[in-house]
């Protein structure tokens, strides 16, 4: 089986309101096809808005969504006193080191310093 994505609550807005390039947009459907998983903090962003659409909630619903537990809080309290790090951010990064995922994201400065984390920017494909 092939690489596993993360993929960042950008990525899905920036798909969603079609400004992603033509070959981003082809990786992250590949990505979403194969395996669409998101942390549960991407879900609370993606659907955390006054006037999120029924498709928003649909879509949203296909995904796995990987939840908060021990290792990615431990993980996260590590990244946080190592980086300066917003803490969804840390959430991210820390759920993908845990779980061996490349981040799909489009803030790729937010996760530059953090070793041994991948991060694919579906605009510079």
């Amino acid at each position: 089986m092939g690489q596993k994505y993360l993929i960042d609550t950008n990525s899905l807005i920036d798909a969603q309101m079609k400004r992603l390039p033509k070959k981003g947009l082809l990786f992250l459907a590949g990505a979403i096809n194969e395996d669409f998983t998101i942390s549960f903090i991407t879900y609370i962003e993606f659907l955390g808005y006054k006037d999120v659409s029924k498709e928003s909630e649909e879509f949203i619903s296909l995904a796995s969504v990987i939840e908060i537990d021990k290792p990615i809080m431990d993980a996260c309290v590590s990244l946080r006193k190592a980086n300066k790090i917003k803490l969804p951010d840390a959430i991210i990064a820390a759920t993908a080191l845990v779980y061996d995922l490349v981040v799909i994201s489009r803030n790729t400065a937010d996760f530059k310093n953090i070793d041994g984390l991948q991060v694919i920017d579906p605009h510079s494909l």
